[in-house]
């Protein structure tokens, strides 16, 4: 991963920026799913945390090498959204970058869905289920996170993401189709 390419929001008076960010993202996710991209990360490097700040902020970085980010950047993943953004070229990533792993955190946020599949799983009835589940749900949970819809299932869900402690060397890997990894790292500068 040695280059990288920053994807602004344009501040919009008719869209707040998360909803802006869920729909780029989910954007590049049927981008990186048809290119069957697993050597391209992200990251959000104004994000915020904390329960009322959580925010990924209004930029996407893209991480990989400069083919393959040109071969992403060549496809039309960007209709529609070219007048709410502002894209940078491909850069080089400065020497003294560091480097974290960004990946995805799953919670119960209390999705019907899942509490009828837990009492599926544990032979209980859902009323139950969805009891047991009231308190894990009513948590708050203090990462930044898109709207997004998934390309395999189309369902749209809150995607969590955790930016991982900041390492000095990289670590290498592969990506999801949302440009997340557990144990690979992208550069942090």
């Amino acid at each position: 991963m040695d280059h990288y390419l920053d994807i602004r929001l344009r501040p919009d008076p008719d869209f707040p920026a998360a909803m802006l960010m869920g729909a780029l993202y989910s954007k590049l996710h049927r981008a990186l799913h048809d290119l069957q991209a697993d050597d391209i990360g992200v990251s959000f490097p104004d994000h915020k945390t904390g329960v009322r700040a959580r925010s990924p902020g209004d930029r996407l970085r893209l991480h990989g090498q400069q083919t393959r980010l040109e071969q992403l950047m060549a496809m039309s993943w960007l209709t529609g959204m070219r007048d709410h953004v502002i894209l940078d070229a491909i850069q080089p990533v400065p020497n003294d970058a560091r480097h974290r792993v960004v990946r995805r955190r799953q919670f119960n946020t209390g999705n019907p869905s899942r509490a009828k599949r837990y009492a599926q799983r544990h032979g209980i009835e859902t009323e139950e289920a969805q009891h047991l589940m009231e308190k894990p749900a009513a948590r708050q949970i203090p990462l930044p996170f898109v709207q997004i819809s998934s390309r395999s299932s189309g369902q749209r869900f809150a995607l969590f993401i955790e930016h991982g402690q900041i390492q000095s060397e990289p670590v290498a890997g592969r990506f999801n189709h949302y440009g997340l990894s557990s144990e690979a790292t992208v550069p942090w500068f």
